[in-house]
Parts: structure tokens; sequence; C-alpha cells
């Protein structure tokens, strides 16, 4: 242990970019974490500068209806992060962290200044169109289509580079090193933050250009920030510890059931040292640590039970696919143990993506002049990055103290307390929201009303996102990259990612449903018409409500029962691998 303290290089497998183990005071730590924080805040304010105006654009410059617009911003963003799954099968498999970030960054660029060029030539005509008061010219069939390739080239580049980027920048510090692990567990916290903060300008000054119809510009500068943050990230170059590609996950996962079910007749033994597990500190899997046995899904042991035929097989290599590690058996059970917690959090997802579209369409029926200036609807998500960024600082300086005053966890709460504390939060948003647009619609109804609704009380419903994102965002990051195995880390990234896509997805399928529920000769319009004046939107805030009420049984039950993982240590003693 004391030389663990006074070790000159990492001793997590982490490697140089000579593939040599990584020094400590040369590599790593804040110094290339910063930088990563850095191209990561850049990279979302690209980002956002697309997606946060992009429900208006559709509506304004493309001219869709409102759920038409609604439900394409759903599916793009849904698509954005079904493509963080392949960003990390290639992190794990084959490419490594640092070229896959390299790649999808390039395609991210690539996407923006695509689009750009597709608004400057084909989209915004005449020049400032689609200013809420100016009509555009009806879009070419070549405009459309250069449209949607530059836009799900964004979606290819920034999904891909997401997950792997949120296990890059923890990978910046050797978790075996007392001081490096505290910092690393802080990383998360500034990971969430610099995301915010990177999104505030195109929240504020981006979306307010947009909003007057100086979309080009707007979409230029996302691809300026874009390249700014490709440059950086390529600077950093010789200071990034780098951790080897595990092969195939899906190849691992798919031996452990076909060598379980090979042996479905075969009795597990009840003494665990007797499965199968290579000798030494290193795993069979490379680049990762062996796994401490569980009694979770003990079916699965049976691909690490060793028969008498085995035996002599061992010695002279045997197959995988007949016989598998512990560790490898360990590492299928961990995904198993985390998909319900994942799934619970899509109907979180689903509450969040409003933010960026029906929120958005709300806005717009309201009254957007303050005096002379007008807000541009989008805009009002800068409330949900300030809110982010004052219970980001609230949670560590003020919460964590009184929290662990309560509690055995001196980091105050678990990931999985503070994910369900995040759904709570969730849940009052939504009735924050329906509350609103109930008002909105009595004032539109008062004939002695004076005049509609201020956009400004949309401000405790994005205030109310914003700190449900700290508890519920930030905790899973540091939940599925902590219990994700090291040969799977930017899998357990993706998976924060995907709960998003899902949740876009699912918004899509329930604003669908609604619409063909609500909607008809009796129903009129249904509850989210073109004309929000005519619908119910509060109705379907508030049924977003009550689903997430029912969510937060159900993730209830599944924290209970879940099970941290457990590394072995190079003593042999058990630790865990993840902080509680």
């Amino acid at each position: 242990m004391e030389g663990s303290k006074i070790s000159p290089v990492t001793e997590d497998g982490s490697l140089d970019r000579k593939g040599k183990p990584a020094i400590k005071s040369k590599t790593g730590t804040w110094r290339s974490a910063t930088l990563l924080l850095v191209n990561y805040g850049l990279a979302n304010l690209a980002f956002f500068g697309v997606g946060v105006n992009l429900v208006l654009f559709l509506t304004r410059v493309m001219e869709q209806e409102n759920a038409d617009a609604a439900n394409n911003v759903s599916k793009w963003t849904g698509t954005v992060y079904i493509f963080s799954l392949i960003g990390a099968f290639l992190s794990d498999s084959y490419w490594g962290r640092y070229l896959t970030c390299a790649v999808f960054q390039l395609i991210f660029v690539v996407g923006l200044a695509l689009l750009s060029l597709s608004s400057w030539i084909f989209l915004v005509r005449p020049s400032g169109c689609g200013d809420g008061k100016v009509e555009c010219e009806p879009v070419s069939t070549l405009g459309t289509v250069v449209f949607y390739i530059s836009i799900y080239l964004i979606a290819l580049g920034n999904g891909g580079y997401q997950p792997t980027i949120a296990t890059f920048g923890p990978d910046q510090f050797d978790e075996m090193d007392p001081t490096e692990s505290n910092s690393k567990v802080a990383f998360f916290s500034f990971f969430y933050l610099a995301l915010n903060a990177g999104s505030l300008f195109s929240n504020t000054i981006l979306v307010y250009y947009e909003d007057t119809g100086k979309w080009v510009a707007g979409f230029w500068t996302s691809a300026g920030a874009a390249a700014l943050a490709l440059l950086l990230f390529l600077m950093g170059t010789p200071r990034f510890r780098h951790f080897k590609p595990s092969g195939n996950p899906l190849t691992r996962i798919a031996q452990v059931f076909v060598a379980a079910a090979r042996k479905w007749d075969l009795s597990v033994p009840e003494n665990d040292q007797l499965l199968y597990e290579v000798e030494g500190k290193e795993s069979a899997i490379a680049g990762s640590r062996k796994i401490v046995h569980s009694d979770a899904f003990r079916f699965l042991d049976k691909a690490a039970t060793v028969t008498s035929a085995e035996c002599s097989a061992i010695l002279k290599g045997s197959s995988p696919w007949r016989l598998c590690t512990v560790t490898q058996v360990e590492e299928v059970k961990c995904v198993l143990k985390m998909m319900p917690i994942w799934l619970c959090t899509i109907v979180y997802s689903v509450v969040f993506t409003q933010m960026a579209s029906l929120f958005v369409e709300q806005g717009a029926s309201m009254n957007t002049r303050i005096a002379s200036f007008h807000i541009p609807p989008a805009s009002m998500s800068a409330f949900d990055i300030l809110s982010v960024l004052l219970f980001i600082f609230v949670y560590r300086r003020l919460l964590i103290p009184l929290a662990a005053s309560f509690t055995d966890n001196p980091k105050g709460l678990s990931e999985l307390q503070r994910m369900g504390v995040g759904l709570v939060v969730a849940l009052l948003a939504m009735v924050a929201a329906g509350t609103v647009e109930l008002a909105r619609l009595n004032r539109v109804d008062d004939p002695d009303a004076e005049s509609s609704l201020t956009i400004l009380w949309q401000i405790p419903q994005y205030a109310l996102i914003g700190a449900s994102e700290v508890f519920m965002y930030v905790g899973q990051l540091e939940f599925f990259n902590g219990q994700a195995p090291d040969g799977i880390k930017s899998f357990g990234s993706s998976l924060c990612m995907a709960s998003i896509s899902l949740g876009n997805y699912v918004s899509i399928l329930l604003v669908s449903s609604v619409m063909a529920a609500t909607a008809g000769e009796d129903m009129k319009s249904g509850w989210i018409p073109g004309n929000l004046n005519s619908g119910h939107l509060d109705r379907f805030f508030f049924l977003l409500a009550a689903l997430t009420a029912i969510d937060l049984v159900f993730y209830t039950l599944c924290a209970k029962w879940y099970r941290r993982i457990r590394l072995e240590s190079g003593d042999d003693e058990n630790q865990l691998l993840a902080i509680a």
C-alpha cells in the first residue's frame, strides 16, 4: 500500500501515447482533464447552437406543424444518443478512447459546416427570414435533402463523441492513487458543469440572433466552436493517458451465454473458488482487472464451471465458447444488473426532452416582450443552465456536508439516491409546466384579460428541470461509469446517452398516441394542435407527471435490489469499484 502512494507511474493500467505505463508527473491529472473540459464545453456550445432552436427552425424555415416539428426534434435528438452506442462500441473494442474522440469530432465539424452552407445557399431565403415576421420561401427538395444529411452528420459526430469523452476524461486520473481517485469523483460534476457552461452562450446570445433570422451566422459560430474544440483536443495529445481497447464485448457476452447453455444441466459448485479464473493479477480480458464473483444470476456461473473433460483442456487453452473466466461472466452480470436501473431513467428523459420542444412551443404562445425587448422562447433554457450551475455548487458545498451528517456516506448521497431525488424534482417540473399552461389558457379564454401570460412564468419549470439534472444526470454519469467493468467503460457512459435517446423516441410515441387519442370530431384538434390556444398542453404535462410518479416507484424497488460491482485489489482483498 505504501508503494502505491509513491509510485511514479499509474497503477490502474493506463498508458502513455507510446504504450508504456503512464508517468504521473508527465501525463493525465487536472492539466489534461481541464483541456478536455474546455473541449467538451466548446463542443456543447456548437451542438446546442443548433439543437436548442431547431424546433423553431423547422416551423419557421422548413414550415412544419408544431406536433411534426416537436417529433422531428425528438427523432433527431434520439438519433444523436443512439449513435453514442456506436462510439462506445468502437472505443471499447477497437479504436480506443482517443482515436474515437478525434474521428467523431471531425465528423461533427463537417456536419456543422455543411449545415451552415446549406442554410446560406438553399434554406434561409430571403436572407433574414424565419424571424417570426418574414416568411421564408418554400424549401427545394435539394435543400431539404442537404439539410437532413447535415443535421444527421451532426448527430453522428456528436453522438459518437459524447460517451467517449465522458470516459476519456476520468481516464486521466489513477483511481489507485487516493488523491487522484478523489479528483476522478469530482470530475463528473465539473464535466456536467462544462456541458452547461458551454451551452449557456448558445442558449442566450446565439439563440437570440437565430430567433431574429440570423440563422446562418449562428450555425457558422457553432461550426467555428467545434473546429476550435477539435484543435484543442489534438494539442493535448502528448499528455493524455490511454487504456487498451478490450476487443469486441458482444463476442464476450455471447460466449458466456453459449457456454452456460451448453452446460444447462450442470450443477454450479457451492464454493466459488472452484470456478474457472486465470492465474495472476491480470484478467483474460485485455486491459481489464479481475472482478470478484457475485451471487446474482447464478445460472451464468455454469459458463465458468469446469467439467472433468475440461481440466486437461485448460492447460492446452480451452475455447471461451465452452469455458469462460469468472471475470468474463461477471462482466455480463454487471450489464444485466444495470439494465433495470437504466430502464427506469427513460421516463426522466421523456420529461427532459420537452425542454427542447414543447416548452419552446409553449413559450412561443406566451407574451415574449419585456418592455421593448423580445425574449426568444428557446432562450428560456438559459434558466435551466443557470439552475444547473447553481445546484452543482449548492450540492457540493452545502448538500453533501448536510447529507453526510445524516448518513454513513461521506459523499452525502449515493448515485442511486441522487437519481431518485432527480425523479422527484422532475415530477415537480411537470406539475409546474402544466400549471403555467393552465393559467395561460385561462388568460386566453378570459375576454377581460389585458394580455397573454408573460413568458417569465416558465422560469420555475426550467429551473426545476436544471435542479433535477444535477441529481439525475451527474448521478447517472458516476453510476454507469463506475459500475461498468474496465472492458466496457465507454458502454457504461453511453447508457446515459442511450437513455436520452430512448426518452426522445418514447416522447414521439407518446405525443403521437395522445394526438391520435384526443384529436377528432368531438375533441377538435387534440391536446397539442398547431395553435396551442385551442388545445390542452396542460393535460399532457400532467400526464408526464403521473408517469414519472409511477416510474419512481419502480426505480425505488430496482435501486434497493441492486448490488455493486467488486474488483480484486493487488493484495487479493476485495474493494468496491465505485464509491458508495
